[in-house]
């Protein structure tokens, strides 16, 4: 019996492809939609994912707590590094906090390909607020495993 999904990269366009997977995995990640977390762009080698800063996610200081901000860098690297269709995951990541977050901003995830060879690929993703107030640089290494996402 043949399976259509084996071809499926074959039969659409790279973006068509993109939205497909961007759909897909966020369909399946219940860590991305409990945190609020939207998927607000995906292109090949992109990912653009915004999340509403809440009460619960607030640290001791009163400001978004790390964790959180680093949760939606990380959250829009692997819609971008899947979104050629291939299983990827995280090799490694560094982040920078430049600025805090405060309850009820809206943070905005853009994450962006810079290199892409072999299984390997590096990708920068800046969080900024809704006043575009950069708030953490995070940079991500990826790792193309077997099969695809859709």
């Amino acid at each position: 019996m043949p399976n259509d999904s084996l071809h499926l990269d074959e039969k659409l366009d790279p973006q068509a492809l993109a939205e497909a997977a961007g759909a897909a995995m966020f369909e399946r990640d219940p860590a991305s939609q409990g945190l609020g977390m939207t998927l607000d762009e995906i292109r090949p080698g992109y990912a653009r994912m915004s999340m509403r800063v809440r009460e619960d996610m607030l640290n001791g200081h009163r400001t978004c707590h790390g964790g959180f901000i680093f949760a939606l860098a990380d959250s829009a690297f692997a819609f971008a590094c899947n979104s050629h269709n291939h299983n990827t995951v995280g090799a490694g990541c560094t982040i920078d906090y430049l600025a805090p977050g405060r309850h009820g901003d809206l943070l905005t995830a853009e994450a962006v390909e810079r290199a892409l060879a072999g299984k390997t690929g590096i990708y920068d993703v800046d969080v900024v607020n809704q006043e575009g107030r950069l708030i953490a640089t995070f940079r991500g290494k990826s790792h193309r495993v077997a099969g695809t996402v859709v």
